[in-house]
């Protein structure tokens, strides 16, 4: 009978020592990726307080690649829309709402590699999901204004998407490929001019910094180390303070 509870008393003490590690370092992790998140944060803070950059800019960055770390970095780019291009990424949802994320490409007047302009959101019509709002995009000269950022991110697809304007992802090496473009390896989300559909609705541009603040990680750290505090408690509690008022 002895050994029977003693073999149980440290199997209880084992599961508990293995939940206390495992949600205490969790806690510890999230407060590492609200650091992290800080961090980056205040960088692309830094890079907008920069002026904005023009295509010199970004071509100088890239050859000594450094582009990729200009990411929230002002740009204001002349140059024409490669119009046929336009591409409707699909279950990209904004306050809610399902709908898609315009992207096209812009061509510098002077020739060298394009970007991929994130241009705004517009609802998607619930009772036809292949219909796409009309959108006139000017066939001349446009000035783009808006911030680096990295390209539109990748959801979770079965299979390579089919040619067409609507797309789940857009993937920059097969995308230049199909296009027999050249483009730089980040995205400019624009955030002017303004742009509407031919029905008036405006594109919306509330593009989200992180999907996760930094406040929220803290909160998943707290939620897994009080987890690891309940569980020290109730070992305690069934473990010893328990059996002693049983023995009283």
């Amino acid at each position: 009978m002895k050994a029977q509870r003693a073999r149980r008393f440290w199997l209880v003490t084992l599961a508990a020592a293995v939940g206390v590690c495992v949600t205490a370092s969790l806690g510890v992790w999230q407060l590492g990726r609200a650091a992290n998140k800080r961090a980056w944060l205040a960088e692309r803070e830094a890079q907008a307080a920069l002026p904005a950059a023009d295509w010199d800019a970004l071509r100088d960055a890239q050859a000594r690649g450094q582009l990729t770390a200009w990411a929230g970095r002002a740009v204001r780019l002349q140059g024409r829309w490669l119009s046929p291009a336009t591409v409707w990424l699909d279950n990209r949802p904004m306050e809610g709402r399902a709908g898609f994320v315009v992207v096209t490409p812009l061509l510098p007047d002077g020739g060298g590699p394009a970007v991929l302009v994130q241009r705004g959101w517009l609802p998607r019509r619930l009772d036809d999901r292949q219909a796409i709002p009309a959108l006139a995009t000017p066939e001349g000269p446009v000035t783009v204004e808006g911030r680096l950022a990295p390209p539109p991110s990748l959801l979770f697809q079965l299979g390579p998407d089919a040619p067409g304007p609507i797309r789940q992802n857009i993937q920059l090496d097969a995308f230049a490929a199909e296009w027999r473009l050249t483009l730089l390896p980040m995205s400019v989300q624009q955030t002017a001019p303004p742009e509407t559909a031919v029905d008036g609705t405006p594109l919306q541009r509330a593009w989200a910094t992180v999907a996760v603040e930094p406040a929220k990680h803290v909160g998943y750290a707290v939620q897994w180390f009080g987890l690891a505090a309940l569980i020290s408690a109730l070992y305690v509690w069934f473990q010893f303070l328990s059996p002693r008022r049983r023995a009283r």
